[in-house]
């Protein structure tokens, strides 16, 4: 009986959380621009002139130091690893869409949703237990070589305590070893 009501809050967690993606990338899909056209000038799309970067990318390419902060880079962080967990969920949900005669499949690619769903509720845990910690940032993503955490620097910089609390909250949080955990302190 247990087992069942295990495999059902799993079912339900699971069921919530792809809602969620699925109503973000329909209110995301409105926002989009229909056509590149009708966000540039049609000379400059049909012309060979190289892409104009914003005065901070420029910045970037050059060399030069930008004047950015720690909370834009975990911004954009978070941004990027959300997009790539929804083009793949979308991948799998017409994979599982198309391959509705083949039951091995489907069965397949809904054992990868839910692997992309655990590891977004693993990294979404570990970063919430490291801000708990007083850190004032921090990201997480997990792969299959390890996990790498992406810290806010704390005055005076990360120190060997610091990396040890976050170490032990990673293992105790996912099956990573120590030998498999990357801190980067993020200025």
């Amino acid at each position: 009986m247990k087992v069942w009501k295990k495999n059902m809050v799993a079912a339900a967690v699971l069921v919530t959380v792809c809602a969620g993606i699925y109503v973000n990338w329909v209110y995301t899909e409105k926002n989009t621009a229909a056509d590149l056209t009708d966000t540039l000038d049609a000379e400059k799309v049909m012309s060979d002139d190289t892409l104009v970067l914003s005065e901070d990318m420029a910045a970037i390419a050059a060399g030069e130091d930008v004047n950015t902060t720690a909370t834009d880079y975990f911004a954009a962080v978070r941004l990027s690893r959300q997009q790539a967990r929804d083009s793949a969920v979308n991948l799998l949900q017409e994979a599982m869409a198309y391959s509705g005669e083949d039951g091995g499949k489907e069965v397949e690619s809904a054992m990868e949703l839910e692997e992309i769903v655990q590891t977004a509720l693993s990294e979404a845990q570990i970063e919430s237990l490291i801000i708990a910690k007083g850190y004032a940032d921090c990201v997480a993503y997990m792969s299959g070589e390890g996990i790498s955490v992406a810290v806010a620097a704390p005055e005076g910089g990360l120190q060997q305590e610091d990396v040890a609390v976050i170490a032990d909250i990673v293992m105790t949080q996912s099956d990573y070893s120590l030998e498999d955990i990357r801190v980067v302190e993020v200025q």
